[in-house]
């Protein structure tokens, strides 16, 4: 439950400028009316104007076409793969001279150019070296002269035959590696060329809103100019009017009225209400049979935990019900008593409302107390 108050006041006020100044602001106001024939653009102002407009179609005439071009060219890819094609020349050419070494795998080291004819002059040599030795100690042509002969060219060809055959299949090895690493370079630069063409493209998307920009540059100047024609005499009569109005507005006179509206609370009405009827029979007494006793009592009927504050319990009934002090929230004086909120859990039926607030029969909830005790 709540409630509400009303105040209306009325206010009035007048105002007027000192006697001294008003020659002054007589003076002002004179020259205010004339200026307000001075208000249009001035021949500086619209040769400036005219400037700005023949300086901005100039301009679309020479630059429009060169950036419609731009953005054309980028739209087309700006040449990012024209270089395409001297990549992959580049690369077959490498493939064609690579191929044949990078794809052979017989790495017989006789079949390698000038290796018998090395092979057999150090056979030669070695024969040759052998047979002197044992011709010089009266043995030659014998039998361990043969055998000494054919274990020294082993011994002298194997390590070369071994490191031929070596260099052979590393250098297959090595062309075939380079090749592959060729073709991931050659596709790595296409498609960077591409990623480039792309790029171009989405560039050329927005020169081609510039290129539009540039060729609408003389409409928007000349847009930009008759506002500004049409915008400078508005200016000029605001302007005096933020000098003429307030001038013209001192010495006026005034009237308003305005209401106020108070809410208050259940609690807060039932309060103000308790309070002015106890004022009204003499003053704040509890006892006896006066009307302030009644609103007393009245309001102690109001047993609402939220229409209270600064509560704290201070023993219980013998049925165990908590009895608290408080105060009535915006009441100064405690009271003793007990909580709505505890008497309905075991005897709804003396609990009741009073506007927005539960109130309690104090009555029925001591009965069960009152029966324990005895």
């Amino acid at each position: 439950m709540g409630g509400e108050s009303k105040q209306t006041s009325t206010q009035q006020s007048q105002t007027q400028p000192w006697t001294t100044a008003q020659p002054v602001l007589g003076d002002i106001l004179t020259q205010l009316q004339g200026g307000l024939k001075n208000t249009g653009v001035t021949a500086g102002e619209n040769n400036a104007l005219n400037t700005i407009e023949q300086n901005a179609n100039n301009s679309a005439t020479k630059y429009a076409p060169a950036v419609a071009n731009y953005a054309t060219t980028l739209l087309n890819g700006g040449y990012a793969t024209g270089q395409s094609g001297n990549v992959n020349d580049a690369y077959q050419a490498y493939l064609r001279a690579t191929q044949g070494l990078a794809s052979n795998t017989d790495y017989n080291p006789y079949k390698t150019a000038g290796f018998k004819d090395a092979i057999d002059t150090m056979a030669s040599d070695i024969t040759n070296s052998t047979n002197g030795q044992f011709a010089a100690a009266g043995r030659d042509l014998s039998g361990y002269n043969q055998q000494t002969v054919a274990r020294g060219i082993a011994q002298g060809v194997a390590p070369t035959i071994a490191a031929q055959f070596n260099e052979n299949r590393n250098a297959q090895q090595g062309a075939a590696g380079n090749l592959y690493n060729a073709g991931n370079t050659t596709a790595g630069i296409q498609t960077g060329l591409t990623q480039q063409d792309l790029a171009n493209r989405g560039q050329g998307v927005t020169a081609a809103g510039a290129a539009t920009d540039a060729a609408n540059v003389g409409a928007n100047a000349t847009l930009a100019a008759e506002a500004q024609r049409r915008g400078i005499p508005v200016q000029a009569l605001g302007l005096l009017a933020q000098i003429g109005i307030p001038i013209a507005g001192l010495g006026s006179e005034s009237n308003g009225s305005s209401t106020t509206t108070n809410q208050m609370s259940g609690a807060q009405q039932f309060a103000t209400i308790a309070q002015g009827i106890s004022g009204l029979f003499g003053g704040g007494g509890s006892g006896g049979g006066s009307a302030a006793g009644t609103v007393g009592n009245m309001i102690k009927f109001i047993s609402d935990r939220n229409a209270k504050e600064d509560i704290q319990e201070v023993g219980t009934l013998h049925d165990g019900t908590p009895v608290y002090r408080y105060r009535y929230k915006g009441q100064p004086g405690f009271q003793i008593g007990l909580m709505a909120q505890d008497v309905e859990q075991y005897a709804p039926e003396a609990v009741g409302r009073i506007g927005e607030f539960k109130a309690v029969d104090y009555k029925l909830a001591t009965e069960r107390s009152v029966r324990k005790a005895a």
